[in-house]
């Protein structure tokens, strides 16, 4: 691999983490505004599968050679691997009505650790010394970047189960599409499993907000979660106008390009190492414009987090001299 290549996936990977991690200050801005966890959602998926929809459309117009088709069996896995995608989004933007943005992005990156034990369950073999150490460490960051050694921060175990269950679903993400259909163009594939993750999406939606409405039986299920009835009311349109393009270029469009773009020439350990700019943009972004109060011991949890990622994928020294002679 040409050293050049690899500058230019670093630099495409980075970019796509810094964007994404802005993400989340965008949703907690349009909470701060009334709009509902359905409206950001339904809002980012629609018009990031809108985009997508005409993205591929331009790629299949000009693409000089016959794309890759899916069988299928492909179209039925890829949908049902995009549950996940919706998710994760659903997870994650329900944990930051609870918590802090800054902690919401820490419990994500849970998922550093989760996916070990899923290779491990997969593979059937025990994680190596290195990739054990480095989920200890990810331990101990989190409990400093998420505070908790401070007795007087009180996190609401609503957002934390929800933050975790979001990890829980972002490593389930990253290993089917890393291994589903890889022979399909970028953009066909994402919007398969965008449509997946749009009926996770639409099904929140009926259930949290406007089934409701219509349905007393569905309100006292809803009631079963909770007391808060302020969701129930129609759809507020507006968010596509307001919120719904940036979400659905920060989160659905640029970075899924940037990454498949930067990820085949920095390489998978090289790029993973870089992706996690995703976690100190993210809690930058919340410090800024949202005036979350940031302690320095939750830095120092968010810098071992960051060690413990470049430990787990610094490559061997048996894949360094491979490295080292595709680059002579």
């Amino acid at each position: 691999m040409k050293k050049k290549n690899i500058l230019k996936g670093v630099l495409f990977v980075g970019i796509g983490a810094s964007i994404y991690g802005m993400l989340a200050t965008f949703v907690k801005m349009a909470y701060h505004d009334g709009f509902t966890t359905s409206e950001v959602t339904t809002s980012q998926f629609v018009l990031g599968l809108a985009g997508l929809l005409i993205l591929n459309l331009i790629q299949t117009l000009t693409s000089k050679k016959k794309l890759s088709m899916p069988s299928s069996k492909e179209v039925r896995m890829l949908m049902l691997a995009g549950t996940s995608l919706g998710g994760t989004s659903l997870f994650y933007y329900i944990a930051v009505q609870y918590i802090n943005v800054s902690i919401a992005i820490v419990l994500l990156m849970q998922s550093v650790w989760f996916s070990v034990v899923v290779e491990s369950i997969i593979t059937k073999k025990l994680p190596n010394a290195r990739k054990i150490i480095a989920v200890i460490i990810v331990l101990l960051g989190t409990v400093l970047a998420t505070n908790l050694i401070n007795m007087e921060i009180e996190l609401d175990w609503h957002g934390v189960f929800w933050g975790l269950m979001a990890a829980a679903s972002y490593t389930l993400t990253m290993f089917t599409s890393n291994t589903l259909a890889t022979h399909l163009p970028v953009f066909r594939k994402s919007i398969i499993m965008l449509t997946g993750g749009s009926i996770v999406v639409f099904a929140f939606l009926f259930f949290a907000q406007i089934g409701p409405m219509y349905f007393d039986g569905l309100k006292a299920f809803y009631l079963n979660f909770t007391e808060n009835t302020e969701h129930i009311h129609p759809f507020n349109y507006s968010i596509f106008l307001t919120y719904g393009f940036i979400l659905a270029l920060f989160g659905t469009i640029i970075p899924p390009i940037l990454f498949n773009i930067g990820f085949p020439n920095a390489g998978l350990g090289l790029g993973s190492i870089v992706s996690s700019l995703e976690l100190p943009v993210s809690v930058t972004m919340a410090f800024v414009l949202l005036g979350e109060e940031v302690f320095l011991i939750q830095w120092v949890g968010i810098a071992l987090i960051l060690f413990a990622i470049v430990l787990m994928n610094l490559p061997s020294k048996k894949e360094k001299e491979v490295s080292i002679a595709e680059l002579s």
